[in-house]
């Protein structure tokens, strides 16, 4: 017999193991599960199915269609078994960068697309992740949204590696999308152009600029998402207002008050990206309907 003593003391260092263990995980069906997220636990993690992913198709994206067009081609050469890049998605904030990977993975789950979404900081997990997916038999995007870092970070370091292949190179089965408000995942200061050189009359970067650009470069696929001229964000508006008319089953809210009044809303908010041209669009549809009774 234990001492009494003892074994409330034993006891309570394995309450206190059990918590810093990941609960106990059903393994997931792909089946049915078309996107999971990693979910970091202590020291380790496991993936969780998402129940519900954003019912967003590509027809919803609107004035982004070269950079729809080029992802869309990486991605169904990736579901064929040919040779893909993986993709660095940047640029200005709203303008669609993650409502595309979604849009992509909605069009093609049914080809057997699926998508681990991973945060910036979990991307030091990757070996762990891809173990877990390697010999599933479908094709998994690796997601990480809204991604920066600063140099010399544990996440920016295997994310490096896996993409350049020379340390970790992911299976067959999986590429890595980012998506990022910065092109080179990095900031950029005024100081990292110091170090540059002019020989032969043509510009050598520094080692803070080739360091940064280190990173992005390992990216196959470069997909830039800029703002919109004026004209374009009222176009986007009016493909907003029509659709969601549409929708809702209403004739068509649309004239000059309306682009007036979406042009005064993105100078409130300071952007005229797709973003603000949804937010407005559901805000002027909503409202005259409403005012209808």
């Amino acid at each position: 017999m234990l001492d009494p003593e003892l074994t409330a003391q034993l006891k309570r260092v394995l309450t206190s193991v059990e918590q810093l263990l990941p609960r106990p995980i059903p393994a997931i069906d792909w089946s049915a599960t078309t996107a999971a997220n990693w979910h970091r636990h202590s020291f380790a993690g496991y993936l969780e199915p998402l129940d519900v992913v954003a019912s967003i198709s590509l027809d919803d994206l609107l004035g982004i269609d070269e950079q729809k067009r080029m992802v869309e081609e990486n991605t169904r050469q990736f579901l064929a078994g040919l040779p893909a890049n993986n993709c660095l998605l940047w640029g200005t904030r709203g303008t669609g960068k993650s409502s595309l990977v979604r849009a992509i993975l909605n069009s093609y789950a049914s080809q057997g697309l699926r998508v681990i979404q991973v945060d910036k900081d979990d991307l030091v997990h990757l070996p762990d992740i891809v173990d877990v997916i390697k010999n599933e038999p479908y094709r998994f995007l690796v997601f990480s949204d809204d991604v920066s870092f600063e140099t010399g970070e544990s996440s920016y370091k295997m994310l490096k590696s896996a993409l350049d292949g020379s340390v970790y190179a992911p299976p067959e089965n999986v590429l890595i999308y980012v998506t990022s408000n910065r092109r080179h995942l990095l900031p950029e200061y005024e100081s990292d152009n110091r170090g540059a050189m002019l020989y032969n009359n043509e510009i050598h970067h520094g080692e803070a600029v080739e360091e940064k650009i280190s990173l992005s470069g390992r990216f196959g696929l470069w997909v830039g998402f800029h703002p919109f001229s004026q004209d374009q964000y009222v176009e986007v508006v009016r493909q907003w207002v029509g659709k969601l008319c549409v929708k809702l089953e209403t004739e068509q809210i649309w004239d000059e008050e309306a682009r007036q009044a979406a042009i005064l809303w993105s100078q409130h908010k300071g952007d005229a990206s797709g973003r603000i041209a949804y937010q407005f669009a559901s805000h002027w549809v909503g409202k005259r309907l409403l005012a209808r009774g």
